[in-house]
């Protein structure tokens, strides 16, 4: 004879329906766990522990400003008794200053002005007479004479320094000199490569003799002049 089977005891009939409410669980005890927090335990903290740390801060203090007491009064002034100037004082005359037509003018002689000699300095090259070179005298163009006679006074008294040639220094150096109102030769001033050179052509332009003073306009002036002077090494 064959079994039949019971509806009821079939247990895969409602299984679909068991696993949503096993899912729902599962979900239910997810957010559960996610939503799940905790606190510290609370204790009571008396806040009268803390007075005295507030009480550590300072406390800006404020002092009353004392207001000074309003100045004394001004004393009553001294009762000034006026006293009569029984003096008589003289009244002083000032007298005019203008001529009458009866004063006699006192005519004054001529007063003669001096006339000051003005330093002036006119240039070599524009000079109306240059100054004149002793052996110049009577030579007719006096500015080339004098440029001559001052190459041969170089060449002649030229002497090459020795620490120069040891150092093999060698250059121009330009040489610029007034020539004054009295012939002598003053104001030198030199411009070189070396200061050895520079005393070299001092030395041969302080040897320059007296010379006749330039005039302009027939006045002695004085007459600046300059000269090269080259160091050069054999």
């Amino acid at each position: 004879m064959e079994q039949k089977k019971n509806p009821k005891a079939d247990l895969n009939r409602n299984s679909s329906l068991y696993f949503v409410l096993g899912l729902l669980v599962v979900l239910l005890l997810v957010w559960g766990a996610f939503e799940w927090k905790t606190y510290d335990e609370q204790n009571d903290y008396d806040i009268s522990l803390n007075v005295e740390d507030m009480l550590d801060e300072e406390v800006p203090m404020t002092e009353q400003i004392k207001t000074p007491p309003p100045p004394p009064p001004p004393a009553a002034p001294e009762v000034i008794e006026v006293v009569e100037d029984e003096e008589e004082v003289e009244e002083t005359v000032i007298e005019s200053t203008e001529t009458s037509q009866e004063e006699e003018i006192i005519e004054v002689d001529d007063i003669e002005v001096e006339e000051v000699e003005e330093d002036v300095e006119v240039p070599f090259a524009v000079i109306e007479d240059v100054p004149v070179f002793p052996g110049c005298e009577s030579a007719g163009d006096k500015k080339a004479c004098f440029n001559e006679m001052m190459q041969k006074h170089i060449r002649k008294n030229f002497r090459y320094p020795e620490i120069a040639q040891e150092m093999g220094v060698q250059g121009r150096v330009a040489v610029m000199f007034t020539i004054q109102k009295d012939g002598s030769i003053g104001n030198i001033r030199l411009r070189g490569p070396d200061k050895n050179l520079e005393a070299e052509a001092r030395r041969i332009i302080e040897k320059l003799p007296k010379m006749t003073p330039g005039r302009q306009r027939g006045r002695a002036v004085r007459v600046p002049f300059s000269i090269p002077i080259t160091f050069k090494l054999q």
